[in-house]
């Protein structure tokens, strides 16, 4: 049995740990608050992130970073991506040398431009054949709910990722292995600035059109940074690419695209941060993302309109304006 620790117990976080315990897993749960480990405890649910989910007996929760990590074979991180490095650097002591450290992050980090693969090696010191990376179109929600979905583990190492693949595939999650995390990362992150682009779009009015328009070019403007970068172009047309775009694109569930479409309704980006306690990772990824394609020589429109939008002050109309105005180019 394989003894996983999942640190981060907001929505995807607790709803990864409950498809590793259903899966077989004996897993142990981390949380900040105490109150949100005894409600774990006591209602087996969490009222704050998943409420009317029960999770299962072989999750158990803890407040204590070293009671989770001890003795674990995977460590599954599932913090928000900016506070990713803080958090890494707090618990870095306690890690069990040996284990496979498993991300669930989807983002770039401000400042760095590393992926979330790259600080994790860079503040542990691992070896980048012991970390891995999840992604694809995998909505918290309906997961928690077994609704069915697949995912890709991405990891340099074919056996590790073979081992990570056993221990979360259950008879509603099904997880494939990819080799390029580069890609994987990259479609991830990206795909949550897009989904801002989606929803505000949504928000000021437009249709279906508009949306498949904007997933279409925002698929071609991720796979170009993606081939600068050194990843695979197969990979954007798989659930780690494709799959993770339409899902977060048009999901009422998408904290990406609910956020972007609050702007497009006219809620300022203070506003949406002060109503939602989830976070839209693409709201700061944003920047990190721009600046990682402008390093690299990449034309990134849509992302620029975004960061324009959530940074600069523009209106989502105008916005749209420009982004439809733009040189005719060949597609």
């Amino acid at each position: 049995m394989t003894r996983a620790a999942v640190l981060g117990a907001g929505s995807w976080g607790t709803t990864f740990a409950k498809v590793l315990a259903d899966a077989g897993c004996e897993v142990r749960l981390h949380a900040r608050r105490p109150e949100l480990v005894h409600a774990i405890g006591e209602r087996r649910e969490n009222p704050d992130y998943l409420p009317g989910v029960r999770l299962p007996d072989r999750l158990q929760a803890t407040a204590d970073p070293a009671e989770a990590l001890a003795d674990a074979e995977l460590v599954v991180l599932a913090v928000p991506s900016q506070s990713l490095r803080g958090n890494l650097t707090a618990w870095r002591e306690l890690l069990p040398p040996d284990a496979t450290l498993l991300s669930l992050m989807k983002g770039i980090e401000l400042g760095t431009t590393k992926r979330m693969s790259e600080v994790i090696c860079e503040v542990t010191g691992a070896h980048p054949s012991r970390v891995a990376a999840l992604s694809g179109p995998n909505l918290a929600r309906e997961i928690a709910e077994e609704q069915p979905a697949a995912t890709v583990i991405a990891c340099a190492d074919s056996g590790r990722g073979t081992q990570l693949q056993t221990s979360c595939h259950t008879r509603y999650f099904r997880p494939y292995t990819n080799p390029d995390i580069v890609g994987c990362e990259l479609g991830g992150a990206v795909k949550n600035v897009i989904a801002l682009a989606a929803g505000i779009a949504e928000g000021l009015g437009f249709g279906d059109n508009t949306r498949a328009s904007l997933i279409t070019r925002g698929l071609a403007e991720t796979a170009r940074l993606g081939l600068a970068l050194g990843a695979e172009l197969t990979t954007f047309a798989g659930l780690a690419g494709l799959g993770d775009l339409v899902a977060t694109c048009s999901s009422p569930l998408s904290r990406n695209r609910t956020f972007g479409e609050k702007l497009g309704r006219g809620m300022s980006v203070e506003e949406v941060q002060q109503s939602t306690r989830q976070t839209a990772e693409g709201v700061k990824s944003c920047r990190s993302v721009l600046d990682l394609a402008r390093a690299h020589g990449v034309d990134v429109p849509i992302t620029e309109a975004v960061v324009r939008v959530c940074h600069e002050g523009e209106a989502p109309a105008q916005m749209v304006r420009e982004i439809m105005s733009r040189e005719a180019k060949p597609e």
